[in-house]
């Protein structure tokens, strides 16, 4: 059945699929079916040019499309910039890590290694030397959630 339909429509299913998945990426943003749309449309110039070609049967083609999907879907990962590229904000989601170097108020004294500080709207439990309750303290570092403080 899947024969049949490639020799009917011949070198037209690829760009007919071409365009579905190019139509797709429209409706689905996500940059990923583009790059395998362009690889059906390039398949079906390859068609075009060899299909009276004895050689260019249909699962050759098919070896061809999974091929060119690959290199292009690598080509446009390294042409847009894959997700290594440098952020101009590189502590956007780190809440915790945008807070060191900040100084604040002891809310609660720091007992056994532990106490918390209040920044902004948040209290932040704390580690660090024993201190009393109003020490004003540095953030030196984070550790998981917690902050890691010295006295200033």
């Amino acid at each position: 059945m899947l024969e049949r339909i490639f020799l009917e429509l011949g070198p037209w299913n690829w760009m007919v699929l071409g365009f579905a998945l190019l139509a797709l990426e429209i409706l689905v943003p996500g940059v990923f079916l583009l790059w395998i749309g362009i690889a059906a449309l390039i398949t079906s110039a390859i068609s075009l040019m060899l299909w009276d070609a004895s050689a260019w049967v249909w699962q050759v083609q098919v070896l061809v499309f999974l091929l060119l999907s690959l290199v292009s879907a690598y080509l446009g990962n390294r042409l847009m910039g894959g997700r290594n590229g440098q952020s101009d904000q590189p502590l956007l989601n780190r809440r915790s890590e945008q807070l060191i170097g900040r100084t604040a108020t002891l809310t609660e004294p720091i007992r056994e290694g532990r106490g918390r500080i209040q920044l902004g709207d948040t209290l932040w439990l704390v580690s660090g030397p024993d201190l009393p309750t109003g020490t004003r303290v540095r953030v030196a570092s984070v550790q998981g959630s917690e902050l890691v403080v010295e006295p200033v």
